[in-house]
């Protein structure tokens, strides 16, 4: 059994195949850890634990001696107002102001499987859970703190359930999903950083003493910080050396921290930022945490980011294309932004038949009055004045040319010029009476608001219901300001954030389930809104609105730290580059989309006929290739972030087929002889090059490397490897 719990020593072992996660019952109930690390034995690690009186680090209520603090212990569910003076995972507040609460073990459940987490995103399919019942005997109080093993991906799933049993209404102020107490500080804080059009940067930074964290306060994820982050010792290299790590499954306000106390341990806490939040809690109402996803490896940030893409590959989501390969998709918007009508349309549809391309998206400027990004989000009418015979002409002429018809919408906001807004001012997120904010012209709908909901459902469900729409790309772009629902009373303020994720949600699970034919692709000005939570409902997201094919290898490489590549989507778009103004090789463009979820961001009116040779022929090697970016194990070979090049491969699960990219940025005179080292392969094997025409040993590939060509700048090489025997 993946859970044990021995009655001798009062101590729970969680064990997946290559980890353990060990914590027991100390002095009084407290609940203290023990290990997180390599896989081990079920010895009594309780020797482990040595506490000493330190000054100003209080004793509990009828500790046995001054060397019994909460201060010096490390706890998994650290809360405050016991003597623990590092950060507390929960913080309530009570009728009469108290804030203290004491949680000790009351009770504990091993269950097959995994329970849902009601209206949230989470993990299915979890081999067994633990859940472990404390209590505030004094208040009456419970938190369930659940543990979901998943074996074979070295994945343990957190979150804790907040049950009011006092009798009387509570505050909840801080609900963290998860906190591991680590015995040690000497380690890396690694983070994604990013801004709009460069997403998630890669961050490696000591820790230190005192708190380092990465967090978001703008309604969303955001660029800025994803909601990931891992700690590696010193040496950690891709391939080699230890990795705690953990990302969340919400797409909102988030907070992960490390904090490094005076006795040189660390605190890696992750959950719902508890800035700008509380939660009124009724009698015998819960308050449900996000899921954390949390993963130990000792070989290094590729083997941890495998953990991560395999069980989001197959414990994530219940969308129809989660793990098919998915449709080539041809999008207008860099081709005619708002400018076109009918007849614009025909001829950029027509031009692709024949291209191996299988879905035509038509993005912004389809509604309303919109001409322009100043007016109408809200209206989901079609614009007549661009498209006389509506969506119908344009979806039956992408059909007479062998193609899928899918659409842009914006649902979450709303334009002041627009007749939803004249309608309903109350239903976007602002306070009556004070100047608001403005972001590309545009305010975001109140979904915290229960009509708005339903508004949505009913708008989004008569145009995705009356026409055969196979995609639809769900943008997002501005982030809350002014946080104030006309709906919600005072005392209820500070939960519109987690209010309006709530009901994002269930609006995407409505439409999961009303159109489970419909591919969702997420965007929030590309990739500001990348996380696991929106990966549940939509199966990719446009990883970035820069689609340089350069700055997309830092932009890929990164996102793929967490995130599998099919969930990526990427596109060829125009040369020279709309956001950067760079010249790149087709091919090179063509070599960074097709490893994500594959596409084309241009006009193809404009195509010589060489470049409409050369689409051809890479939409038919992306055909052959797809399943191994879905299925295959992903792995990083050089870094853009330490090497004037970027280099990665994917490799069949039976190690028979693997395909791998180099490509160039800068070259330099006086040309190196580079070798390049693949992995993942079999060593005793041999394996067939397509584009060498020559066979090699798996270890020689692995070991002594493949000799790079001259490569200039930008260009690029990659090698389709067939195993032989």
């Amino acid at each position: 059994m993946p859970i044990t719990y021995v009655p001798e020593t009062r101590t729970f072992f969680l064990d997946t195949e290559n980890t353990s996660l060990v914590f027991g019952l100390y002095d009084h109930d407290y609940i203290h850890s023990q290990y997180w690390g390599r896989r081990i034995h079920h010895a009594d690690l309780s020797r482990l634990l040595r506490v000493c009186a330190s000054g100003f680090s209080p004793n509990y209520p009828g500790a046995p001696d001054r060397e019994h603090s909460l201060d010096l212990l490390p706890t998994e569910y650290p809360v405050y107002g016991g003597g623990d003076y590092r950060s507390p995972a929960l913080q309530v507040e009570f009728p009469d102001g108290s804030r203290l609460l004491d949680l000790k073990y009351k009770s504990h459940a091993i269950l097959d499987g995994k329970p849902a987490l009601p209206g949230l995103p989470h993990l299915d399919g979890a081999d067994c859970t633990l859940e472990l019942t404390l209590c505030d005997e004094y208040s009456g109080l419970e938190a369930v703190v659940c543990y979901s093993l998943f074996e074979k991906q070295d994945v343990i799933a957190r979150s804790a359930r907040i049950l009011n049993k006092t009798g009387a209404p509570l505050t909840v102020t801080r609900a963290l999903s998860a906190s591991v107490d680590l015995p040690r500080a000497d380690l890396e804080m690694i983070g994604l950083y990013g801004t709009h059009i460069r997403e998630r940067q890669l961050d490696r930074t000591p820790l230190r003493h005192g708190i380092q964290s990465v967090e978001s306060r703008r309604g969303a994820s955001s660029h800025q910080h994803n909601p990931f982050a891992a700690l590696a010792a010193k040496d950690t290299t891709e391939q080699a050396g230890e990795v705690y790590a953990a990302t969340l499954i919400y797409s909102g306000n988030f907070v992960i921290s490390a904090e490094v106390d005076c006795f040189n341990s660390t605190r890696f806490q992750l959950g719902i930022n508890p800035f700008d939040f509380s939660w009124r809690l009724e009698p015998d109402e819960a308050f449900v945490t996000p899921e954390a996803v949390l993963t130990y490896t000792d070989r290094g940030l590729n083997r941890m980011s495998q953990n991560f893409h395999n069980v989001f590959k197959h414990h994530l989501g219940h969308t129809e294309i989660r793990n098919k390969p998915r449709p080539i998709v041809i999008n207008n918007w860099e081709a005619t932004y708002f400018d076109f009508d009918e007849e614009k349309l025909f001829g950029i549809i027509d031009c692709c038949k024949g291209l191996g391309i299988d879905t035509f998206v038509l993005d912004d400027g389809w509604f309303g009055q919109r001409n322009n990004d100043c007016c109408s989000l809200g209206d989901w009418v079609v614009n007549t004045g661009k498209l006389p015979r509506g969506l119908d002409s344009i979806i039956e002429r992408c059909e007479q040319n062998g193609l899928s018809f899918g659409l842009w919408f914006e649902p979450e906001m709303v334009s002041e010029d627009s007749d939803l807004y004249r309608a309903h001012p109350d239903w976007a997120i602002h306070k009556e009476g004070r100047p608001f904010c403005t972001g590309r012209s545009q305010l975001v709908l109140d979904l915290a608001n229960p009509a708005v909901l339903e508004y949505l459902k009913k708008a989004l469900s008569a145009i995705l219901g009356s026409h055969r729409i196979s995609y639809v790309k769900w943008d997002m772009n501005r982030h809350i300001t002014d946080a104030y629902s006309a709906a919600l009373p005072a005392c209820r303020q500070p939960e519109i954030y987690h209010r309006y994720m709530l009901n994002l949600y269930a609006l995407l699970d409505f439409l999961n389930r009303e159109f489970p034919h419909v591919t969702i692709e997420g965007c929030s000005g590309g990739g500001g809104r990348f996380d696991a939570g929106m990966l549940y409902y939509m199966p990719q997201t446009w990883t970035s609105d820069d689609s340089d094919a350069i700055e997309r290898l830092k932009i890929q490489y990164g996102t793929s730290l967490v995130y599998p590549p099919q969930c990526m989507t990427a596109h060829i778009s125009a040369s020279p580059n709309h956001q950067m103004n760079r010249v790149t090789p087709y091919v090179t463009r063509a070599r960074v989309a097709m490893s994500a979820s594959f596409g084309y961001e241009l006009n193809p009116l404009h195509l010589t006929d060489e470049e409409r040779a050369e689409i051809r022929n890479q939409t038919a090697l992306y055909k052959r290739i797809a399943p191994l970016v879905v299925e295959g194990d992903f792995y990083r070979l050089i870094s853009p972030f330490e090497a004037d090049g970027c280099a990665w491969m994917f490799v069949s699960p039976d190690r028979r087929r693997a395909f791998a990219i180099y490509v160039q940025k800068l070259s330099k005179p006086a040309w190196p002889q580079d070798r390049l080292r693949l992995q993942g392969l079999d060593p005793d094997a041999r394996y067939r090059i397509e584009e060498l025409d020559g066979v090699f040993y798996g270890d020689e590939l692995m070991y002594a490397g493949l000799a790079l060509p001259r490569l200039f700048d930008f260009e690029s090489v990659s090698y389709t490897l067939e195993r032989l025997d």
